[in-house]
């Protein structure tokens, strides 16, 4: 049986901000319909690494190879490569003046070329597979946070990414609003779905993960599956961030 190939590849990566450096060189692999989650404490590079692989942050150095494409090639147009990897950031980045549909229809129309009544029945799919059908013509202001992170979910699958990269997806919303999120993302990861996450869930890290990536000072200290990494740790400061979150 022949070992599939990695979709999305970090090889030495580095980032520095000024004399800061955030990425000390990463090696990253993630293979297709694999859910991997990236954990650590805050500062850790975490959220940097995550912008680096569709290069909303420039890497200093390294390479980033996505389905085959060297990312950091100057050939690369890396406006038709980003259509393959979605991103759902911590803010809901929606437009307040559009419809949820609009919202989800402007890439589909300005990017994809889609003509309107194409792009509105992808609409009508993304927001039937996130829950939310019924809010097709409201606006922003008139959902919860939790929906509205559900409208950005859907706003990124409409594009028929390869990836998806989530940000602290759950982060700006109110407890009792988490769980609506992280069952789409449980949706997603059960679609087949190949996904890299930044989150503090860690029980949805530990029940749904196919891997899980322990970050510290700008370096990867520990991968592996949920179990090893949270119940049996190899590295002192992976123990010593487990038992912490278990507190």
């Amino acid at each position: 049986m022949d070992t599939p190939q990695p979709i999305l590849e970090a090889q030495d990566l580095r980032k520095s901000f000024g004399t800061l450096e955030v990425l000390q060189g990463i090696n990253f692999s993630l293979l297709p319909q694999e859910m991997v989650f990236l954990i650590g404490p805050s500062g850790s590079g975490k959220s940097t690494l995550l912008r680096c692989f569709n290069r909303l942050e420039e890497p200093t150095g390294g390479k980033i190879i996505f389905d085959g494409v060297d990312l950091m090639s100057p050939d690369v147009n890396i406006n038709t490569m980003r259509q393959q990897i979605g991103m759902v950031f911590q803010q809901f980045n929606l437009y307040p003046h559009l419809s949820v549909t609009k919202n989800i229809t402007l890439a589909l129309r300005k990017v994809s070329k889609k003509d309107s009544s194409e792009a509105d029945e992808i609409a009508r799919e993304m927001l039937k597979r996130v829950g939310l059908e019924e809010k097709a013509n409201a606006h922003p202001d008139e959902l919860s946070g939790g929906q509205q992170q559900r409208v950005a979910i859907a706003r990124a699958m409409a594009l028929e990414p390869k990836v998806m990269l989530f940000d602290e997806p759950t982060s700006a919303l109110d407890p009792e609003l988490v769980g609506s999120v992280l069952q789409v993302m449980q949706k997603l990861r059960d679609s087949g779905m190949t996904m890299v996450v930044v989150s503090h869930e860690m029980r949805f890290a530990r029940d749904a993960a196919d891997r899980v990536a322990f970050m510290s000072e700008g370096q990867i200290v520990e991968e592996g599956e949920p179990g090893a990494i949270f119940e049996n740790p190899q590295q002192k400061r992976t123990q010593d961030f487990v038992s912490e979150i278990s507190r």
